[in-house]
């Protein structure tokens, strides 16, 4: 039975699953069909950090334009540009025995593709969640619903995390609210990037 995560609560994620190893970030959401005559687009991604909580290279930064990390142990399955589906939106596959050794922290956040261009926030967002899924036989581990974001200057949410400890793995709910959104959000774990 998945864990329901509150904000700040956490899960090891090996200890009922000792033979886990792939696993599938996925985000969820509801948007209005048209706001002011565009779409809303929510985006995952993730961020491989070292001890420093922050990014070994510039490529540790997985998104929409690059979908894959260092040795394909992370890969995002593409863009999603519009929720509702009824289902995941967007997902992220790890293997976690693949992830490179320095690599002690993945993080994972949801940012509105030019929040601030189509005056959009997350106030318009309904439904939305991060779940952790064993991707060998699809059941859910975890979730951590996000509906709770009424912010209006609200663009990005450091979703959780999953940090490595010794021999496992802790996925923690974080839910920290950014308000400039993936630019923001990528400067601050030390990738070089152009505004977005």
């Amino acid at each position: 039975m998945a864990i329901s995560l509150a904000k700040g609560s956490k899960v090891n994620i090996l200890e009922e699953y000792k033979n886990l190893n792939n696993i599938i970030v996925a985000l969820g959401w509801e948007a209005p069909d048209d706001i002011g005559g565009v779409t809303l687009d929510l985006d995952a991604s993730a961020f491989l950090l070292n001890r420093d909580n922050r990014v070994r290279f510039d490529n540790d930064f997985i998104f929409y334009n690059e979908l894959s990390g260092e040795n394909g142990s992370v890969v995002h399955k593409g863009d999603s540009e519009e929720g509702g589906s009824g289902g995941d939106d967007e997902e992220i596959h790890i293997s976690l025995r693949d992830l490179p050794l320095d690599v002690m922290k993945v993080s994972f956040a949801v940012s509105i593709h030019d929040a601030k261009d189509k005056r959009q926030d997350f106030s318009m967002v309904k439904n939305a969640y991060i779940r952790v899924i064993n991707k060998d036989n699809n059941q859910e581990i975890a979730r951590f619903d996000l509906t709770e974001y009424e912010d209006p200057m609200l663009a990005g949410i450091i979703i959780g995390e999953m940090e490595r400890d010794l021999d496992t793995w802790q996925f923690k709910a974080l839910g920290e609210s950014v308000e400039d959104g993936l630019f923001r959000i990528a400067y601050n774990y030390g990738v070089n990037i152009a505004p977005m």
